[in-house]
């Protein structure tokens, strides 16, 4: 994957090879290699979103126990 690769791109991407395939608008010749990257893109997006939900886990939880220490 490219590194200055984001989710919102990638997100536009993959929506974007969706449309192409579903319009039936993408060539035989190059159906494969769009599949190829929609496979691609979606694996990063996977990635990304349980990086995200994780670091945000942790937030909840180190605010959780600041506040516990508080009380």
């Amino acid at each position: 994957m490219e590194a200055n690769l984001n989710y919102e791109s990638a997100y536009a991407e993959l929506k974007e090879i969706t449309e192409e395939i579903e319009s039936e608008t993408i060539s035989v010749d190059v159906l494969a290699e769009k599949v190829k990257r929609a496979s691609q893109l979606i694996e990063f997006c996977q990635t990304k979103l349980r990086s995200t939900e994780t670091e945000v886990m942790k937030i909840i939880q180190q605010m959780e126990s600041s506040k516990s220490l508080r009380d």
